[in-house]
């Protein structure tokens, strides 16, 4: 059976652009179906019906950014709270690092609807990514995403001696959180106090919370990797643009 859907959450779907940005766009009168223009907000299509939207659309989108920043700790990434700043407000030409590869000249409307793609905590630090192009924050965030988040953990064990294997293994898989399982992680030693987390979701401060189950206490926290995109040596509180090459 073929059920109506709506047009904006089919155009999400197919990964033309966000529902947000479909919206806008069926507004515009920048959305066709089976060539003919739907311009009224809540329109409904069936599934085999074909999309396709105006040049401006396409235009507007390819003028979208994607920004990534290594956030110091003291930032929050999202709104400000509690007096703090958002890591948004480091996105000014003077922290841009002058290695940045792509050619694209700084503007202040690369600021509107500029949000971030998945959180980092106010005490961690490391690559955290700012988009305008929900095809972006859909693949990094979506309720589907399976995009991998390598992190760099330093820890102290409170009791004497290591941790043992047993609790490491129930880091990589066992833990349950907020009363779900947690999917399975990759946790491994890089040297005597520190570990390295490989992690398919982002729950709400999930590193500390697991290792505070196992009796470990996170002294520092850095994100190297979101998906096939590194941090590397982009320094912390500047800035560079997602090169056109690079896909998370």
């Amino acid at each position: 059976m073929t059920e109506l859907v709506r047009l904006s959450k089919r155009m999400s779907e197919l990964g033309i652009c966000s529902r947000r940005e479909a919206d806008e766009w069926i507004e515009r009168g920048w959305v066709r179906v089976d060539g003919k223009i739907i311009s009224e907000l809540g329109s409904k299509v069936l599934p085999h019906q074909k999309i396709s939207v105006e040049r401006q659309a396409a235009a507007e989108q390819s003028k979208r950014v994607t920004i990534l920043i290594n956030k110091p700790v003291g930032y929050v990434s999202g709104q400000a709270e509690d007096g703090y700043q958002p890591a948004v407000t480091l996105v000014k030409p003077e922290n841009r690092w002058t290695e940045c590869a792509v050619q694209t000249q700084f503007h202040p409307t690369q600021l509107r609807s500029l949000v971030p793609a998945g959180r980092l905590d106010i005490d961690s630090v490391g690559l955290l990514v700012l988009t305008q192009d929900g095809r972006v924050a859909k693949h990094l965030i979506g309720q589907d995403t399976s995009v991998e988040k390598e992190y760099l953990v330093r820890v102290q064990y409170g009791k004497p001696g290591r941790l043992p294997d047993a609790d490491l293994k129930r880091l990589n898989h066992g833990l349950t959180l907020d009363g779900k399982a947690l999917i399975p992680a990759k946790v491994s030693w890089m040297n005597e106090d520190q570990l390295k987390f490989v992690l398919r979701e982002g729950k709400k401060r999930q590193i500390r919370r697991m290792c505070e189950m196992v009796g470990l206490k996170v002294l520092g926290l850095k994100r190297v990797r979101i998906g096939k995109v590194r941090l590397g040596n982009l320094p912390e509180g500047q800035w560079r643009y997602l090169r056109d090459d690079e896909q998370f």
